[in-house]
């Protein structure tokens, strides 16, 4: 089995999560494949390119994979894990569910005009600690991506916060009340989790049968 995190929207393989579960699968010697959905281009990043640049990952080793996706990197992994029948398991910490509509709200609808009509919108990066310019084909190419159609019963483990404020735990609970194959964990967390990575760490273990 080979593990791979992805990380959130506007993060990096340097997040407090990735690098704490990192450092956890470690001392249980397994290596944590962390790849950079940012690919050195945030100006150009798409949900097709973030699948694309997963499946290339993965064509590399042929054994099973689990993948492990914060936020948006939650949503990229039930879509791959969708498309590729190597993905075995999934765990989803506060995946982005409708995520374009929960973002979108937030920006609201003078800053959307003022982005499809200029093309590109100034985004904070959090991995870089900077506003970095991100293309309007990013909501145009999201907007083809539809959870409806996420049907494969793979093994799945979602953990979300009551209190996230990005996105409402009820799109998990959502996703996961038609699909039999999904455990749902509710944390008293935010988007973040950061409060409580000991305990998606044991989750982590438990789930995947780690000694």
């Amino acid at each position: 089995m080979q593990y791979i995190y992805l990380h959130g929207f506007a993060s990096s393989p340097k997040s407090t999560k990735a690098q704490y579960i990192k450092e956890r699968f470690a001392e249980v010697q397994i290596k944590l494949k962390i790849p950079d959905l940012n690919a050195g281009d945030f100006l150009n990043l798409t949900i097709t390119r973030q699948l694309t640049q997963v499946a290339t990952q993965m064509s590399c080793d042929s054994r099973p994979v689990t993948l492990i996706g914060s936020s948006l990197g939650g949503l990229i992994s039930a879509h791959v894990g969708q498309q590729l029948q190597q993905v075995q398991r999934l765990i989803l910490l506060a995946p982005a569910f409708g995520f374009l509509s929960h973002w979108l709200s937030q920006i609201g609808d003078q800053q959307l005009q003022r982005w499809q009509k200029e093309q590109s919108l100034a985004v904070y990066h959090y991995g870089e600690e900077a506003y970095l310019p991100l293309s309007y084909r990013f909501v145009t190419d999201a907007a083809r991506y539809q959870e409806n159609l996420l049907q494969r019963p793979i093994p799945t483990l979602i953990i979300h916060g009551r209190n996230d404020e990005v996105i409402p735990i009820q799109a998990s609970r959502d996703f996961a009340k038609s699909r039999p194959w999904v455990e749902l964990i509710e944390l008293d967390s935010d988007h973040t989790l950061t409060d409580a990575l000991f305990t998606i760490w044991q989750k982590i273990r438990l789930f995947c049968e780690i000694p």
